[in-house]
């Protein structure tokens, strides 16, 4: 795993935005699509309104869900919601593919096992993402994977349904999913984060960010958080 240090978030943001672009344009020139999930944040945020405006092949990008909280369409605590505002409004033209999490589904499992499915159809069986984008909780969280819950210890699927964190329960892709991809991009910023940020540095698999595969991952992290995670 590789790390880099950023002088603050909106660098952090503009430099995730340009690994992304840049990805998407490789995989498109040597496979003819990019098969890119995304998770929530608000530094995210940022990175994919700073996409929009870069050169990006949307014509051949499919779009996936990293997790989904369960909400009703159009709720602020939705991904989906941020995704549309921050980067789908902004595009010159739709991606090809844009796949949101149905979480409104009234049997979650069953929600999950779509999900899947749909995985798979588009991006081969087993599902083999191009690049996934991480954040990571100061508790040690990644996706909706949080210490304690079952989903954790999921190795079968490649999306499950979680129990209720912090007020919602979620779909999320599980470890399998993740751990396929051809690529992990981490974008770490907050000095909250600095404890879980020295954990993932060290590949602690006593938290669920930790058991993420580490080759072909890249940290971006800002200053503060660096700073702080390395006397933590």
């Amino acid at each position: 795993m590789r790390e880099e240090t950023l002088a603050d978030p909106e660098s952090v943001a503009r430099r995730a935005a340009g690994i992304i672009a840049e990805a998407a344009r490789e995989a498109v020139a040597a496979r003819g699509r990019f098969l890119l999930a995304t998770s929530g944040g608000a530094t995210p945020w940022r990175m994919l309104r700073l996409l929009a405006e870069d050169d990006v092949p949307w014509a051949c990008v499919h779009l996936f869900q990293v997790d989904e909280r369960v909400a009703p369409a159009g709720h602020a605590d939705r991904n989906l919601t941020h995704l549309r505002t921050s980067l789908l409004s902004h595009l010159p033209e739709p991606p090809l593919g844009l796949y949101p999490m149905p979480v409104e589904e009234l049997d979650l499992d069953f929600a999950a096992s779509r999900y899947a499915k749909t995985l798979r159809s588009v991006c081969g069986a087993p599902a083999v993402l191009d690049l996934v984008h991480l954040g990571l909780g100061a508790d040690g969280h990644t996706a909706s994977l949080v210490l304690g819950d079952p989903v954790l210890q999921v190795t079968t699927v490649d999306v499950a349904a979680t129990a209720p964190y912090h007020g919602h329960r979620r779909l999320t892709l599980t470890l399998a999913a993740l751990n396929r991809a051809r690529r992990i991009l981490w974008v770490v910023t907050g000095v909250e984060k600095a404890t879980a940020l020295t954990r993932l540095r060290y590949g602690d698999v006593l938290t669920p960010a930790g058991r993420v595969r580490r080759d072909g991952a890249l940290v971006l992290a800002d200053a503060a958080v660096h700073a702080a995670s390395t006397i933590s």
